[in-house]
């Protein structure tokens, strides 16, 4: 048999009809109303060519076909199966097409009111359309490979009052509750070329929402000519009605419901209805769901202005699992603390084990769960808006009921977490104390282990005993910070209301100059060490001339007392901030205490650029303390209650910043603990063959590590994950950052756009972000990704998506600091103005506006930048 027959369902799994015609035949299947159609299989089409195996050409292959004969059987055959039929429909059925991924839609001929004696010749046309220019188009736009054959369906043809397509989604915007049917008067032809409008109708949960436009053409069948269809004029009386009445409407919404049952998959659907009648031409999934986000899903907002400074760039598993298990049990101590029940907390273990985000490998919080968390706290009940604006929490979401108490037990509540929060308040420096002796004597603890000697199983258990001790102890950091925030809060508020607003950043700089900051030290004993050496000749050209690497060898070996006493600093460092390193929460990172060279490139690049305790000392910070000082005693003269009032502010936000920010070293220190022992377990696992290489072990998650060694490992084959891991980890840091703020719907990782920029504000004019130090300066930008690209910036702006603290070693040499992302408490904001230098963060689209060599005026106090066009011009040309 040449045609095999819609209703002869056992050739369903025919290798060669084509998508299209499978779907009719499981269409047949189901019971729908299905024209009477046959398909030619690709596989006899395919004989033709076997007389011509060596044709090379396209031009060779059109002309076989047209030459091409067609067995008499076939005439007999069609003649039998559509003997009571005048016309026919001839369409494609490619083999890969009207599949999941790609569709094919109107790439290949078809033809209408084809006359029984035509069909042969029209086949051959729809044939002959598989190596036409827009199918190879198509299949180079969607990266496919050469045709795989095509069947063609001969098909009876309908003479359609109306026609259309329903799809059993809205394709629209993805909504997956809506379904959407379009419909014209006469033949679909008309509606799939786009030559007609079409009434929508949008069916959802049974409602109809009616789109009607004014119909004034249909396309029918050409009874003038010899077979197609023509577009004739629609009667004036009737160009408003709906192309299809609402019964039809009902019982295609039922079909697709059907049709998504039984395909397992959304279908797209051509219909066409006579009379009464509903007939369906045929069916397809839709494609490109990939595209589509589903708007009815669980919405979230994710954001990395802040974190990023903490995990800038892409992050390996094995930090995220360690990361995202310690927010999680960080917070669940926190709600605590701010006295949510700990049945409150058990209820809801999703917010906590959902803090964090891991989007193509970049950390986000996830804002959904932390507005959660936020609506635990006691006093949201009685006043949510206040709550929100006081965390700056911008996105509303929908708030489970679970989590709202009655005013009268909200009011007990909060008043128990007053007294609570004012007692945790005022032991709150005897915890800091507490923490970080057991902090230092944990960490001196593990500093006396020799790892190397202990195997995987053991390391397991140290890491373990280590997260015990420390983890669940991390309560006056995690005050510190809340603390931190409010007081900073109402520092802010009482400059402004004192000052009335004339002296926007006056609060910033009231906080400069505080010697008790840690995150300055390092500057300050680096360039200590630099200008040693750039006193010292001998040592001055070995830095200058040699590797970090052989300097550091240099040093080991060589005895004069210069080069003894140099490395005696930096091992003195090391010990003292080893761990401060560009990326340094991150467990990949190869840490200074891990290779001492790293630190040696920095002073090599002090060395190089001339950084020396009397090119960078200077009282800038002092100045804007002092200034900021003067001003507020001026405008609280004679007001000595506000005064009073002041005063306590400024102290309490002083101590709670200064300590925020030497908390975060001692979080450091912690992780350069954890780093150590994995980079270990990675050692072993390298050693016994379990991995390519040691430092693998950071492709894979926590859970993945300890469920290998103890024996619930889901996949042994730890090579192959480590393998797949690699391959995205350097696929994600090919692809461009992802936006700041993206939002997504339902699934995430399925349809979502992660470059969008609708959730981001960008100026079209000069751009604006936070003022954080003042100072205006006007010098060239040199936008830098990462801290080691460059060894000076001789005076440039800097120009940068976020910092952490290892790029303090460009700080001292640029003329300002601009970044992308940050707040006024992140770590560039604090340490610029220690260091006096005018710094503006949170500035939108900069990164896209702002190249290097671009000249451009910033004025730290107001956060107001401009690019100098007519400077940078003058520069060019001068």
């Amino acid at each position: 048999m040449i045609f095999i027959q819609g209703n002869q369902y056992q050739y369903i799994e025919h290798p060669a009809i084509g998508g299209k015609a499978k779907n009719l035949l499981k269409l047949g299947q189901s019971g729908v109303h299905v024209p009477k159609w046959a398909v030619l299989p690709a596989d006899f089409l395919a004989e033709v060519f076997k007389h011509v195996s060596s044709i090379e050409h396209t031009k060779d292959v059109l002309h076989a076909i047209d030459r091409y004969v067609f067995p008499p059987v076939v005439h007999a055959e069609l003649n039998e199966l559509f003997a009571d039929v005048t016309y026919l429909a001839v369409r494609s059925s490619a083999l890969d097409e009207d599949g999941r991924q790609h569709s094919f839609a109107g790439q290949f001929e078809s033809y209408l009111y084809v006359k029984k004696e035509q069909v042969l010749e029209r086949i051959k046309d729809v044939w002959r359309s598989v190596f036409s220019e827009r199918v190879r188009s198509y299949r180079q736009a969607n990266h496919l490979g050469p045709s795989l054959g095509i069947g063609v369906i001969v098909q009876e043809m309908v003479d359609a009052d109306a026609a259309g397509v329903a799809f059993g989604i809205n394709p629209v915007n993805g909504h997956r509750k809506e379904k959407l049917i379009s419909a014209v008067f006469g033949v679909g032809e008309g509606l799939v070329s786009g030559e007609l409008e079409a009434d929508h109708y949008i069916i959802t949960n049974r409602l109809i929402d009616r789109q009607t436009v004014r119909k004034k053409q249909k396309m029918v069948f050409n009874a003038r000519g010899a077979g197609g269809t023509v577009l004739v004029d629609v009667p004036r009386i009737n160009q408003n009605d709906q192309a299809v009445a609402d019964e039809i409407l009902w019982q295609l919404d039922e079909l697709l419901e059907k049709l998504r049952k039984s395909f397992g998959l959304y279908q797209d659907v051509e219909f066409a209805v006579q009379g009464e009648n509903l007939y369906i031409l045929q069916t397809r999934p839709i494609t490109g769901l990939s595209k589509l986000p589903d708007p009815t899903s669980e919405y979230v907002v994710w954001d990395n202005s802040n974190i990023v400074e903490s995990y800038p760039g892409v992050t390996t598993p094995l930090t995220f699992s360690f990361i995202s298990q310690s927010y999680k049990t960080a917070y669940k101590i926190f709600v605590s603390i701010l006295g949510v029940d700990e049945q409150t907390i058990h209820r809801h273990p999703r917010v906590f084990a959902n803090m964090l985000g891991f989007i193509n490998g970049r950390v986000y919080y996830n804002l959904r769960s932390w507005y959660h968390l936020l609506a635990m706290l006691p006093g949201y009940s009685l006043n949510a808006r206040f709550m929100e604006q006081m965390m700056g929490v911008k996105e509303s979401f929908d708030i489970p009921e679970s989590y709202l108490l009655p005013k009268g037990k909200a009011w007990r509540r909060i008043l128990k977490m007053i007294v609570k929060m004012y007692g945790h308040f005022r032991s709150l420096p005897k915890q800091r104390i507490a923490f970080k002796n057991l902090l230092d004597r944990t960490i001196d603890k593990y500093k006396r282990i020799d790892f190397q000697s202990k195997d995987a199983n053991e390391l397991m258990n140290l890491y373990l005993h280590f997260e015990r001790t420390l983890l669940h102890q991390w309560k006056a950091p995690l005050l510190n910070d809340f603390f931190a925030m409010i007081w900073f809060g109402l520092l802010k508020k009482r400059c402004e209301e004192y000052t009335k607003e004339n002296h926007p950043n006056i609060h910033n700089d009231l906080l400069c100059g505080s010697a008790d900051i840690i995150s300055t030290q390092p500057i300050h004993r680096s360039v200590e060490m630099a200008t040693y050496i750039s006193d010292t000749p001998y040592l001055k050209q070995v830095f200058l001339r040699e590797t970090p690497e052989d300097i550091w060898q240099f040093l080991l070996y060589d005895h004069l007392p210069e080069s003894k006493k140099t490395k005696q600093m930096i091992e003195q460092y090391i010990t003292d901030f080893g761990e401060r390193c560009v990326g340094e929460l991150k467990l990949e990172t190869i840490s200074y205490t891990q290779d001492p060279s790293r630190f040696v490139q920095v002073l090599k690049s002090y060395v190089e650029s001339g950084i020396t305790t009397a090119k960078t000392s200077n009282q800038i910070e002092e100045k804007l303390r002092t200034d900021a000082e003067a001003v507020m005693k001026k405008a609280l003269r004679h007001k000595p209650f506000r005064k009073w009032i002041f005063k306590k502010t400024l102290h309490r936000t002083r101590d709670l910043v200064s300590a925020r920010e030497n908390l975060r070293y001692e979080r450091t220190r912690g992780f350069g603990i954890v780093r150590e022992i994995f980079t270990y377990i990675g050692k072993r696992f390298y050693e016994e063959d379990i991995l390519e290489f040691d430092r693998d072990i950071f492709f894979l998650s926590k859970e993945e590590i300890f469920a290998y060694i103890e024996g619930r490992s889901l996949t042994t084959d730890l090579k192959s994950l480590v393998a797949v891991r690699k391959e995205e980890h350097e696929h994600f840091q090919q692809m461009p950052m992802t936006s700041e703020r993206i939002d997504t719907y339902g699934v995430v990782y399925q349809s979502n756009d992660f470059y969008s920029k609708s959730k981001i504000e960008i100026a079209d004019s000069d751009l604006k972000g936070i003022g954080c130090c003042p100072g205006q300066v006007k010098a060239r930008a040199r936008v830098v990704h990462h801290p080691n690209e460059i060894n000076s910036l001789d005076g440039d702006i800097l120009v940068t998506t976020s910092t952490d603290p290892g790029w303090v070693t460009l700080f001292p040499n640029a003329g300002a600091i601009i970044v992308e992302r940050g707040s006024l408490l992140s770590h560039s904001a604090i340490v610029s103005r220690e260091m006096g230098i005018p710094c503006i963060v949170s500035v939108a689209g900069l990164l896209s506006r702002v190249k290097t060599g671009d000249w451009i005026e910033m004025d730290g106090s107001t956060g107001e930048i401009k690019i100098l066009e007519e400077e940078q011009e003058r520069h060019q040309h001068g």
